[in-house]
């Protein structure tokens, strides 16, 4: 009997679950479901490769990429030029008896581009056109219930409606062909609810739009769940109006949690539509936001009444394997990646991108802006226009990451649809239009760094470039963002921008043995790379963009502990966070890369709420002047690191004392022939010029290293006047004096004269110092400091201490960090295919606060150099210039030579401004101030 009640138990529960299966939505796929997961469909292509028969292709997917059809980049071709061939798909497909009394739906969450479906040979409805958009059809009365269907879809890869090949095809991006995203069949109860509309506002107020799809319907309830599915509170209904198949049902939700960027708090919400007797005919859930949106005219962008900045970036949805078709994984990628440089924003380029990535970006947070996809003129066609506004915001209208639309892109709008969204949108989001002014924002793309003064007519509008500081090659993005967002961070106006773009968009190209294309210098615009490279830039916004601003300052020996900061967050207390300090000590360039750990505490952040300033102590141990530098890493409410900053403790003269020893015995000899001076010591011999004082020959027993034609003085025009050789105790010295040159200010009545020189000493071990002393120029344009040839065919790579791992330039200087670093050459140009290609850090390039470097040779030809000049950069060889480099702006001029130590160094551009136009550190003019001292470089190498 016991056994017989649990059997019965057993049976109802089932029952119950069964039934409450029915009241669902269930989602058959007939395709796979992203990039990793495909199905096979019958395929053929109508032209070009692997055209004119019938084959298998996996769907979803764009079909260049397996192996089809021809590839088409929009901007420059031209759409009549473009390949426009055709696919074929065919599908077969079981369907139960069951859903005869369902109500089924195909669902295509995006074909490219047009897309003709039939069912069992009958159409299941209008030709869909536009590549980005989800679109669906009921097939209930076309499908064969209990036996086979026949699936079959025509795509067009360019669009029979002119004004969406200007708009998609046309565009300045990869255009491909193919049913790339997912392809599903939604069944449902024939009493439905077919859509729903929720507005969820921060004070817990919910407005609800069902179009319902039943004669049954009487009634609705509402529930409130947790991600978990576990009810939080049921949804009191204050009234449900009723008309035209669309109820509108108000309620409250008490103590809700918030959704914002720092803190996305996200629920279900469980809608049951009821007949008269209360019974459940179809059950939905929907994942929501409590969050409020205002747009003040003249005043800022507000989310739950905090006025916020946009610290965004641009973004395509792209793989290099699969061209546009994606997945969740690589949406959760990208969005981690976002976060972990410290973004709060991305906008969707051009084109509203996969469910799943809104689906990320509502869970892990950030704020977005949507769009449709236009690129220039002409513009879209009202008619498609007015689809396309529809079809984007019916599916995407409910994520609360989702703070306003974009009709188009830089003057591609239609304004005809300016107001269609708000039909579609329950919760009315601001219109924009990427790069214009318009109504009360102004978006204005790659304008100069003096246009925020924001002092035109359009000075009440709230400022946010929706593109800027575009990231061609190894220019833009965090060269400049220094300047840039000091500005609009105090701008009261400004609500931040959004950097041109996140990833470069090369294909693997399947005709070209997948070797991956950019179309010259179209697509290489990421702070990543294809496959998520980091580039330098990716560290310098991670620094600039930190929610924990901390003020420049260096540690001397008055060093009294004391940080001074400002919480950039707009919803985190700074107490919410936590930050530690490591005072630590490094090994000489034979040694570890890894640092010995002096002292480790905790600091303690204050209680600093959005928006305040203030200030924190780091405790100093008794041995912290022994350390050579301190490290602060501040991590998050999550546990995510936020940044860490370092300082030089130890002077560069003093942390060189114990690793250049002088000590050795033996003699220095030393020959003059020939207007060379000839010094041997311990093994070593040195050739040094008697006209100019150059290094003209260095010599390892019989290897020699190849530096020479060194030191040469930049921007120094003076001959020499003297060189003379003196021996003292353990060491030569060869001084070379310049002729005497002003040295006072152009104003100056009274003229001051002092003379250049170049001091070489040579030790009885063999150690060669090098002091260098020349005038330091009030203000100038070029290098201060000195070079030397060393041929790069002989550089097997570096290790030194100093800034690192990335190369810096003037307005790029943030997002390294003081240690030891180690990199092997490389020829990378940024951004660029071919050889070394997204091989980063960059070999090349100029290297802040140079303590010292291990020059490694290939053929046992290298040297170590020793810097005692605090804030000197090392010069590693030129960098190769980019081989569509838009007139110099992305490659600045180097210094003559290979291998030099400079005081300063050039900012640069973009692939639309000079470093000039992009703010004080990307001014050619360098100012050093009236120095009564001359510059000196003090140097020690070791062969």
């Amino acid at each position: 009997m016991k056994t017989l009640k649990l059997v019965l138990f057993a049976l109802l529960i089932l029952s119950n679950q069964l039934i409450k299966a029915q009241e669902k939505t269930e989602v058959v796929y007939l395709s796979g479901t992203d990039k990793d997961n495909l199905v096979e469909w019958d395929f053929f292509c109508s032209d070009g490769r692997q055209s004119g028969e019938w084959t298998k292709i996996g769907v979803p997917s764009c079909w260049e990429q397996k192996g089809f059809g021809t590839y088409n980049y929009g901007s420059g071709m031209g759409v009549v030029d473009m390949a426009s061939e055709h696919g074929l798909y065919k599908y077969k497909f079981n369907v139960p008896k069951d859903w005869k009394n369902k109500d089924v739906k195909i669902v295509f969450e995006g074909v490219m581009t047009d897309a003709e479906v039939k069912i069992n040979g009958k159409l299941a409805g209008p030709i869909h056109q536009g590549a980005f958009y989800e679109f669906k059809y009921g097939i209930t009365k076309l499908l064969k219930y209990g036996v086979e269907n026949l699936l079959e879809v025509k795509v067009n890869k360019m669009s029979s409606n002119e004004s969406i090949n200007h708009a998609e095809r046309g565009a300045d991006f990869w255009v491909f062909g193919g049913i790339y995203r997912p392809v599903y069949l939604s069944v449902s109860p024939k009493e439905n609810i077919s859509r729903v509309a929720i507005d969820a506002q921060a004070n817990g107020q919910i407005i609800v739009d069902l179009f319902i799809d039943s004669k049954k319907a009487n009634d609705v309830s509402i529930g409130l769940l947790d991600l978990q599915g576990n009810i939080v509170q049921n949804i009191q209904n204050d009234n449900i109006t009723k008309e035209n198949g669309k109820w509108r049902v108000k309620g409250k939700a008490n103590d809700v949690k918030t959704w914002n960027q720092e803190f996305p708090n996200l629920y279900k919400l469980q809608i049951s539509l009821l007949d008269k007797s209360r019974k459940t005919l179809h059950q939905i859930e929907e994942r929501i936001g409590f969050r409020t949106i205002e747009v003040l005219e003249g005043d800022g962008i507000y989310v739950n009444g905090e006025r916020i900045k946009f610290k965004g970036v641009n973004r395509h949805a792209f793989h290099p394997a699969s061209g546009r078709t994606t997945s969740k994984a690589i949406s959760i990628e990208h969005v981690k990646l976002m976060k972990d440089m410290n973004m709060n924003a991305v906008r969707m380029s051009h084109y509203p991108p996969d469910v799943h990535f809104l689906d990320v970006c509502d869970s892990l947070g950030l704020f977005v802006l949507d769009e449709i996809c236009t690129w220039h003129n002409p513009m879209l066609d009202t008619k498609v226009a007015r689809k396309i506004v529809k079809e984007t915001v019916v599916r995407d209208v409910n994520h609360p990451s989702i703070l306003m639309w974009g009709n188009g892109n830089e003057q591609g709008w239609n304004p005809e649809v300016d107001d269609d969204y708000a039909k579609w949108d329950i919760q009315n989001r601001e219109v924009i239009h990427p790069w214009s002014i318009y109504k009360k924002t102004n978006t204005i793309h790659y304008s100069h760094y003096h246009s925020l003064v924001n002092d035109s007519y359009s000075k009440e509008k709230i400022l946010f470039p929706t593109e800027f500081l575009h990231g061609v090659y190894d220019g833009g993005h965090g060269a400049g963002l220094d300047d840039y967002w000091l500005r609009m961070w105090n701008l009261p106006l400004s609500a931040g921008g959004f950097l041109w773009d996140f990833a470069d968009e090369g294909i693997e190209r399947t005709d070209r043995n997948n070797a991956i294309d950019l179309q010259g210098n179209k697509a290489n615009d990421g702070i990543v790379g294809p496959n998520m490279e980091k580039e330098a830039s990716y560290f310098t916004i991670k620094e600039i963009w930190s929610p924990i601003y901390i003020e420049d300052r260096f540690i001397k020996d008055d060093f009294n502990g004391i940080f001074r900061l400002e919480n950039r967050y707009h919803y985190t207390n700074l107490n919410q966070c936590s930050m530690t300090a490591k005072w630590i000590k490094f090994d000489g360039p034979e040694g570890s890369k890894k640092h010995k750990l002096l002292s480790k505490n905790k600091v303690d952040l204050p209680n600093l709420s959005p928006g305040g300033k203030g200030k924190f102590n780091v405790e100093k141990p008794s041995n912290w002047k022994s350390a050579d530098a301190l490290h602060l890493t501040a991590i998050d409410v999550y546990g995510n690191e936020i940044f860490t900053w370092s300082y030089p403790v130890s002077a560069p003269s003093k942390l060189s004392v114990p690793l250049v020893v002088y000590s050795g015995e033996g003699a220095i000899k030393t020959e003059t022939k020939d207007q060379k001076i000839r010094i041997e010591a311990n093994g070593m011999t040195y050739q040094i010029s008697k006209e100019s004082g150059m290094l003209l020959e260095v010599k390892k027993g019989n290897q020699i290293i190849p530096l020479k034609n060194g030191p040469i003085i930049l921007n120094q025009k003076a001959k020499i006047e003297s060189i003379t050789v003196t021996s003292k105790e353990g060491k030569v010295e060869i001084l070379a004096v310049f002729e005497k040159t002003d040295k006072s200010p152009g104003w100056s009545t009274v003229k001051e004269y002092a003379s250049d020189i170049i001091k070489w000493t040579i030790h009885l071990n063999g150690l060669l110092d090098l002091r260098v002393e020349f005038k330091g120029y009030r203000n100038l344009k070029g290098y201060r400091g000195i070079t030397f040839s060393f041929p790069e065919e002989e550089v097997a790579g570096m290790k030194w201490l100093g800034d690192g791992p990335y190369r810096v330039w003037r307005n790029r200087l943030k997002g390294t960090r003081f240690q030891v670093w180690e990199n092997n050459y490389n020829n990378t140009v940024t951004g660029e295919a071919g050889e070394d290609e997204f091989v980063y850090p960059e070999f090349k390039g100029f290297f802040s606060s140079l303590y010292w470097s291990k020059v490694k040779g290939n053929n046992n030809n290298g040297f170590t150099v020793y810097c005692r000049t605090p804030h000197t950069y090392l010069r590693m060889l030129t960098p190769q210039e980019p081989k569509e480099n838009k007139v110099g702006k992305t490659h600045p001029k180097f210094p003559e030579g290979d291998i030099s130590f400079v005081m300063n160094v050039p900012g640069i551009g973009t692939k639309f401004q000079k470093s000039e136009s992009m703010g004080p550190q990307g001014n050619q003019e360098h100012y050093f101030g009236n120095d009564d001292e001359p510059i000196v470089l003090d140097l020690t190498f070791e062969f």
